[in-house]
């Protein structure tokens, strides 16, 4: 799934807002692909005439809809997300997966999201969610895909907008509308936040044979599924230079975009920044720090390795790796083995947001080992809490700091490399000093308020 689910976090609080338009039905009904709209809101203007709802969008997305206690639930990102898209549409309909009853599995990547209420959303009165089944595997595809589509058919018909978030070949849905935004004539926007194929060869290396045997059938197929639909789209959204290097080709009009969900109340303080340089002036141990979930997409034995390399030469530092995962418990085991455990710090996961702000404004720098290509937030957030960037280069790191700096980067895969940079980086504390200051600069180009604002307009002018 083309889902960032890192989950750093960095929640707001619930907004006391008004009843949601739609609501999925309770668990069991024959058909989850839901939400039976309002009179007057979905497919009709006002006098009755049908077409599209003027100043309205529509999103389809993989993001998971839970329905928790009672009330329908997604996570607290997509929510602020959702917010944002409210301050820029009078109506914002949006489709994610129906993930069922109550809290996710402990297993499941989504377990450590933090979980808000539709109906809380400041643009709650205005927003329409439609769940969508959960059909990864062909013959749940093949049953779902008539009734799904005809509902899409009818969003697409009835909504201004519309922008696509494309990912897998089966129970895609983003895919099944855009197909029916061709056959409608009309013009959508497809969204693109990693490079799934090469997200997916990377990762499944060491999978069972048979996994890798149907990727190897699979990845073919959907890399030109996605290529036609990138074609015939009027607008291609490409989440940074990874994403917008792989796709861009294939579109008309691409543009590469950010996300984040930090604000700019989030910027690191004055204040803070200069006390950060004065510590590191001063001599302090450095106090490096990552935040994100503990995956192996996310390179948390290179991050290790690196800094086993870093004190044998003698560095004075404290690490911390913010995050749950799969592979948490086996980095604790690894940095017992390495003889880490008095300087690295493994807490798992935290739901404070501004716990977790403090950390990072805190961090000298911030260390990262991403794998694969695609476009975390959590560099982004780092440099807007002034945490300059160490970590493996990527065309979409390289590029968050290629204008006003504030990281060096090294080659991927080579954790001997980095551990080489970040002890020359310790015996340069002048020089780290100015990363530090150039990491908050870098910062302030990026806010949740105006990447949103952006990407709105470039709906407006292209659809």
């Amino acid at each position: 799934m083309p889902l960032d689910t890192t989950r750093t976090t960095l929640a707001r609080a619930p907004h006391p807002g008004a009843a949601l338009a739609f609501e999925v039905p309770p668990a069991g009904e024959p058909d989850p692909a839901v939400a039976a709209p309002r009179p007057g809101l979905c497919g009709q203007r006002d006098g009755g005439q049908s077409g599209p709802v003027p100043d309205s969008v529509l999103l389809v997305t993989h993001v998971p809809l839970r329905r928790i206690s009672g009330r329908l639930c997604l996570d607290d990102q997509t929510c602020a997300g959702l917010e944002r898209w409210g301050e820029s549409f009078s109506q914002v309909t949006f489709t994610g997966i129906d993930a069922g009853e109550g809290p996710p599995d402990p297993a499941d990547a989504q377990a450590t999201a933090v979980w808000r209420p539709v109906a809380d959303l400041a643009c709650a009165d205005r927003l329409s969610v439609i769940a969508l089944p959960e059909a990864y595997r062909l013959l749940p595809f093949a049953l779902r895909y008539r009734g799904t589509r005809r509902r899409l058919a009818e969003a697409v018909r009835t909504r201004r907008y519309l922008c696509f978030t494309l990912g897998s070949l089966t129970g895609d849905w983003g895919g099944i509308a855009a197909l029916e935004s061709i056959r409608q004539g009309r013009a959508y926007a497809v969204w693109f936040d990693r490079v799934e194929h090469e997200v997916i060869r990377r990762t499944s290396s060491g999978a069972p044979l048979r996994r890798r045997l149907k990727n190897a059938l699979a990845l073919p197929l959907t890399d030109g599924y996605h290529h036609r639909l990138i074609a015939r789209s009027a607008l291609g959204l490409f989440q940074g230079r990874d994403t917008f290097g792989a796709y861009a080709p294939h579109a008309r009009r691409p543009f590469c975009v950010y996300d984040t969900h930090t604000t700019q109340a989030d910027r690191i303080p004055e204040d803070a920044l200069a006390g950060k340089e004065r510590a590191l002036l001063g001599g302090a141990p450095l106090n490096l720090v990552y935040v994100g979930r503990a995956s192996a997409m996310k390179g948390p034995f290179d991050w290790l390795e690196t800094l086993r390399l870093a004190r044998q030469a003698g560095l004075r530092f404290t690490a911390t790796w913010w995050g749950d995962g799969p592979l948490l418990g086996a980095m604790r085991s690894r940095a017992a083995e390495l003889g880490l455990a008095d300087c690295v710090a493994l807490p798992g996961f935290e739901g404070d947001r501004d716990r977790l702000l403090s950390a990072m404004r805190a961090a000298h720098l911030f260390l990262f080992c991403h794998l694969t290509p695609e476009s975390p937030r959590c560099l982004i957030e780092a440099l807007v809490c002034g945490a300059p960037l160490l970590g493996y280069a990527s065309p979409y790191s390289e590029d968050l700091v290629a204008r006003d700096g504030g990281g060096h980067l090294s080659p991927m895969d080579d954790p001997a490399a980095l551990a080489a940079r970040l002890t020359a980086l310790d015996g340069d504390r002048a020089g780290l000093a100015g990363m530090v200051r150039a990491a908050a600069r870098t910062g302030a180009r990026f806010d949740e308020e105006t990447v949103y604002r952006e990407r709105a307009d470039l709906l407006r002018r292209y659809l």
